[in-house]
């Protein structure tokens, strides 16, 4: 498989500490100590001409991290001032260690009132994991004073207010321009709110031993855009269409033919060899203008009694008999016809992708499907869980976890930080996308894409992670002119090189 980035819940974080620390001789201050060691290199290289540093230092080891920060930069010749909150002196031996170093080498320290003062960098210090709720008022005040500041932020680990499990904001969170993790990376800061907050990211290893990571497990994988030359390698040379599999793609009721369209255009444009579409007699000539390497059939039937009738009854049977591959619920509609055709699909033993109105028709009589991958937004993840968006997009990665393990299939929960998940099979979280790619559209070419990539035979959890990293990329190629007014067909255009990172051709 090709490399991911393997990521950590703050269970495993305190695992790790834990075991590091025991490594150390119990020697708890010396993570505190690295992990200051390394946010002061940073501030070094990024900000070098910060002369007047701020670092805000909550009461915790987060906190204590800031003091032997704030300790370095001072012994810098830098302006440094350590702000506190009312009663948020340190609590832990080794962060007050920290602040009493600090405070021996002539550091200030005051405590925040209404107003920051002057500063080139402001340093957040202030939760880190540790964080159980939404900050309270005081702690809100600061974080919003700092969000006011216009002043560059690093994050120390977390940004304060962010669940670095689930990346969720409960109340308000700090927005900073750089995040130094320590350790590993946090799972809950590649997905959901959390990507409003952390800004660029960077990662500390502090050098642990390796008796840190005993029975330490990964929580979820990031995967970035420098691993598709290993899912998609270069082709043979001696090879034919029927190589790469056939796809059917089936949708476009009255009024919504472009769905269907988009979709197939991605199954085409990652290499699938055969398209067919299956759509409203209305929508060929159109779909075939726009598209004409597609095979495409219109039919009207919307009932078994009318298809017993139908002079195309034969070659409709063949198109699913042919094909290895249907993506299912683009412009489909939930009336009669996208429902006589959607359980046609599903009667059809074949691999599917189901997005769209698929998924409409699937929340309404769920049932499970272990040859599928369904591809909801956070309002279709919502219907199929009979819960509510705000639920979903609280906790992404359980949100994913939990349409997988109810529909027994691979699923890829879209949006920013997309999550795909499948039964008993570690998350992967997409490290790629572009606030453009939220608009009507995208998701069909998706389906395509993922569908595509099934019939040329990638199995379904590689076909969903792969896809959605390839559409990804693709979004953030097509988005170097400005992400606003992105469209689908933008992402088309730049699919296509997208899909051969190790190929010229």
């Amino acid at each position: 498989m090709p490399s991911a980035t393997p990521l950590y819940n703050a269970s495993a974080f305190r695992q790790v500490e834990t075991q590091a620390t025991q490594a150390l001789d119990g020697d708890g201050f010396e993570l505190m100590r690295r992990a200051g060691a390394a946010a002061w290199r940073l501030i070094l290289q990024r900000w070098p001409q910060a002369l007047r540093i701020v670092v805000v230092c909550g009461p915790g080891n987060n906190g204590g991290d800031g003091y032997v920060l704030a300790r370095h930069a001072l012994e810098s010749g830098r302006d440094v001032l350590v702000l506190q909150q009312a009663g948020g002196a340190p609590r832990q031996a080794s962060a007050r260690r920290a602040c009493t170093e600090y405070r021996a080498a002539g550091g200030r320290v005051l405590v925040f009132s209404d107003a920051l003062p002057e500063a080139d960098l402001f340093v957040d210090a202030l939760f880190g994991i540790g964080l159980a709720s939404a900050p309270k008022a005081a702690s809100a005040a600061l974080i919003n004073a700092l969000n006011r500041s216009g002043t560059p932020i690093l994050a120390l680990d977390v940004p304060s207010g962010v669940d670095s499990d689930t990346g969720a904001v409960a109340g308000t969170a700090v927005r900073a321009d750089c995040t130094l993790e320590f350790i590993a990376s946090h799972q809950g800061l590649r997905t959901g709110a959390a990507l409003e907050h952390v800004g660029a990211t960077r990662l500390a290893t502090l050098e642990l031993p390796a008796q840190a990571w005993h029975d330490v497990l990964a929580t979820a994988d990031q995967i970035e855009p420098a691993s598709l030359a290993a899912r998609l390698p270069t082709r043979s040379r001696n090879t034919h269409k029927g190589n790469h599999g056939r796809v059917l793609c089936v949708g476009g009721d009255h009024g919504t033919g472009g769905a269907i369209v988009l979709s197939a255009h991605g199954a085409l444009r990652v290499g699938a060899g055969l398209v067919s579409v299956l759509t409203r007699p209305d929508h060929v000539a159109a779909l075939l203008a726009r598209l004409p390497e597609c095979m495409a059939w219109g039919t009207s039937i919307d009932s078994e009694d009318a298809l017993a009738s139908d002079v195309a009854a034969d070659a409709i049977a063949a198109l699913f008999a042919r094909a290895d591959v249907l993506a299912v619920g683009p412009g489909l509609g939930t009336h009669a016809w996208g429902r006589h055709w959607y359980a046609k699909a599903l009667g059809s033993g074949k691999p599917l992708v189901l997005d769209a109105d698929g998924l409409t028709l699937l929340a309404a009589t769920p049932q499970p499907l272990p040859a599928a991958v369904l591809t909801p937004h956070p309002g279709e993840a919502a219907r199929l869980l009979a819960s509510d968006i705000k639920s979903v997009q609280s906790d992404r990665y359980h949100a994913a976890r939990d349409l997988a393990a109810r529909f027994d299939c691979v699923v890829v929960l879209k949006g920013a930080g997309t999550v795909v998940a499948a039964p008993h099979v570690r998350s992967v979280v997409i490290g790629a996308g572009n606030p453009g790619m939220a608009t009507g559209g995208m998701g069909d070419v998706l389906a395509g894409v993922i569908a595509g990539l099934l019939a040329q035979g990638h199995a379904l959890f590689d076909a969903a992670c792969t896809g959605a990293l390839l559409h990804a990329h693709a979004g953030d190629l097509a988005a170097r002119a400005g992400a606003r007014g992105l469209l689908p067909s933008d992402v088309l255009a730049c699919l296509r090189g997208a899909a051969n990172p190790s190929s010229s051709e």
